[in-house]
């Protein structure tokens, strides 16, 4: 579905004057273009310094539908001690979604990385389940209804498919897995619930094969509400068709979606983007494209400018690739 530039800009005169695009930061909607295949969104990751930054809340406005915390929802941003948490600026992630007809992806909760100090630091079984049950019911209890889905376990195993040490792993072995998503069925029944990780980007990779599509299944079968996988998508230039292809093989799992969650593609990407798209387009399980980050230079890795505008908010050559797939 086309759309033009003026209808795409209308809504944003009156929310942010200072930031509106010109015709070079705004051709065709890439959220418009994918939901008009029947898929439900294309998103960015962005937080509240960059809301408030140059022109990316104008952008995410006319050119994305949904939105993912890129630092805010870490349980070392959100919960660094026992009993104390910073709503500020997942809150102000969460409104403005809501104010701007957004999707969220809520991430994440269980993960090695980013984690508050004193969870790092138990070694008692008991303790540490009460823990994570605690600190997911207390997040998406205040977000019920606002946040359609979250990524549970993020990041959990090695390359060859076995279980990354952790202090989630090492104190409570695999059982982690099972405690974390039962909290959070229990916590919003309604959320969509994924497991997420990064090097699920060829369908014969042992991470994908015997980690992630091996274990899954093993633990839909012992009643483990897991509903989504997640494959994180980031790649390097050439990469794209592969990555198009393992979201085929993640989706021949009994889950009910999948969803590219963290894309962003080294040097020089329009093809690759355009296989991504695609490759989602042609899977009827894959319900979304989320890139990270909006312009090359906010990405967390701007080397090879990975992302889909540049550093003056232009549109690259790879953000009119995904528009031609679209068509």
């Amino acid at each position: 579905m086309k759309a033009s530039l003026a209808l795409l800009l209308a809504p944003l005169a009156a929310a942010a004057p200072a930031s509106e695009l010109d015709p070079r930061q705004a051709t065709q909607s890439i959220d418009a273009l994918i939901k008009a295949k029947g898929k439900l969104y294309y998103g960015a990751a962005t937080d509240q310094r960059l809301l408030q930054t140059g022109k990316n809340a104008a952008i995410l406005q006319a050119n994305f539908g949904q939105v993912t915390p890129e630092n805010s929802m870490k349980w070392e941003s959100l919960n660094p001690r026992a009993g104390t948490y910073n709503w500020a600026q997942a809150d102000y992630l969460v409104n403005w979604a809501q104010t701007n007809n957004k999707t969220i992806r809520g991430h994440t909760f269980v993960w090695h990385s980013q984690l508050a100090g004193y969870v790092n630091q138990m070694r008692d079984k008991a303790q540490l389940t009460k823990t994570i049950q605690d600190h997911i019911t207390t997040v998406m209890t205040r977000y019920k209804g606002k946040i359609r889905g979250y990524d549970i376990i993020n990041e959990m195993f090695n390359e060859d498919g076995s279980l990354r040490p952790s202090v989630f792993s090492n104190v409570l072995g695999e059982s982690f897995v099972d405690i974390a998503f039962k909290a959070a069925r229990a916590a919003d029944p309604d959320a969509v619930l994924y497991i997420n990780d990064y090097n699920l980007d060829r369908p014969d990779h042992p991470k994908l094969t015997r980690g992630m599509v091996e274990k899954v299944r093993k633990w839909l079968s012992q009643g483990t509400p897991i509903d989504g996988i997640g494959t994180q998508g980031h790649i390097t230039s050439g990469g794209g068709q592969a990555l198009a292809n393992a979201i085929k093989a993640l989706a021949q799992v009994n889950v009910k979606e999948v969803a590219v969650t963290e894309l962003d593609i080294q040097n020089n990407n329009a093809n690759d983007y355009a296989a991504v798209t695609k490759g989602c387009l042609a899977e009827p399980k894959c319900v979304g494209i989320t890139v990270w980050g909006v312009r090359d230079q906010d990405s967390w890795r701007p080397q090879g400018n990975p992302l889909l505008f540049d550093s003056s908010y232009n549109p690259k050559a790879a953000y009119n690739a995904i528009v031609q797939a679209l068509q």
